[in-house]
């Protein structure tokens, strides 16, 4: 719990009652987990020994939220994994101002960071546990608000979870987050879809070619209605666009031309697995492993 640094009475650990002391004990932290330490050593540093400072004069404790970021940065799947099981959706609480943007603490409406820091660090493993906390612990409409809302609009530039997978070409994250009802069809705060950020990021850079085109067409297996903004734009550079996602593809995202046979196929198949069955039910779809929609194994 914080605690008031200003006031003596207010806790007998005085050696930790200065920002110093707080610099130091955090750092302390920081680098315990960064050094992938045992966790009940991490535990007892952070319910006991660290604390971090906040700037209206407060000295507070690590929350599991808090921790579970730094385990997200560093990659202590062990750490996260017990952060999530032991503490469950308080882990995936909001964090304090320290370790977030200040326009939250205002508006109150960015999406607690856990879920963008996955898909940013490309954490697949501890992804994977975020969601099956959200699964498993949260109700339906709590967890489709978990994952379609929009981030801070100065850390995260107002993108939801799945708009950052298409931003950074993160496929293996994008499909996790739409086979758990991230929806395609969310707008960021310019308004555009995660289909417009994919778009975007293919027309202006070469670079992972291959990983966009995986994200294109993992992204339009949940999309079985194509609603988006770049629409008109597709059609005023045909050339353009032909070159860069081919001729098919552009004739359909043009509206042009109907989704071929197989990709309607693949889409029908994909709505037959619930989020609750994600992705344990990609095996058991009636079909080839050559026929399979997605080309990678997630589990």
């Amino acid at each position: 719990m914080p605690w008031n640094a200003r006031a003596p009475s207010s806790c007998g650990r005085s050696d930790y009652k200065t920002e110093k002391q707080c610099k130091k004990t955090s750092f302390a932290f920081y680098q315990a987990v960064r050094d992938l330490l045992p966790v009940w050593v991490l535990e007892d540093t952070r319910t006991m020994e660290a604390f971090h400072w906040e700037e209206d004069g407060r000295a507070c404790a690590y929350s599991p939220s808090e921790a579970l970021l730094y385990a997200l940065v560093h990659d202590h799947q062990p750490y996260a994994r017990y952060l999530l099981a032991k503490y469950s959706g308080s882990a995936l609480d909001m964090p304090s101002k320290s370790f977030c943007c200040r326009c939250r603490c205002q508006s109150g409406s960015s999406a607690a960071p856990h879920l963008a820091m996955a898909v940013r660090y490309n954490r697949i493993n501890i992804l994977k546990m975020i969601l099956k906390t959200l699964k498993e612990d949260f109700a339906e409409s709590d967890r489709d608000g978990y994952m379609n809302r929009r981030g801070c609009v100065h850390a995260e530039g107002g993108k939801t979870p799945l708009h950052l997978a298409c931003d950074l070409a993160r496929p293996e994250c994008l499909v996790l987050l739409l086979g758990h009802a991230a929806s395609p069809y969310v707008t960021d705060c310019s308004g555009d879809t995660p289909l417009d950020t994919l778009l975007q990021q293919i027309r202006q850079s070469e670079l992972d070619t291959l990983l966009k085109r995986a994200c294109l067409s993992h992204l339009t297996l949940f999309m079985p209605e194509l609603r988006f903004k770049m629409k008109k734009q597709l059609l005023d550079n045909e050339e353009l666009w032909q070159s860069l996602v081919g001729e098919q593809t552009f004739q359909w995202l043009s509206g042009q031309s109907p989704p071929s046979l197989f990709m309607s196929s693949m889409q029908s198949l994909i709505r037959t697995i619930s989020p609750e069955h994600f992705p344990e039910g990609l095996d058991a779809l009636p079909v080839p492993d050559f026929l399979k929609p997605l080309d990678f194994r997630l589990h």
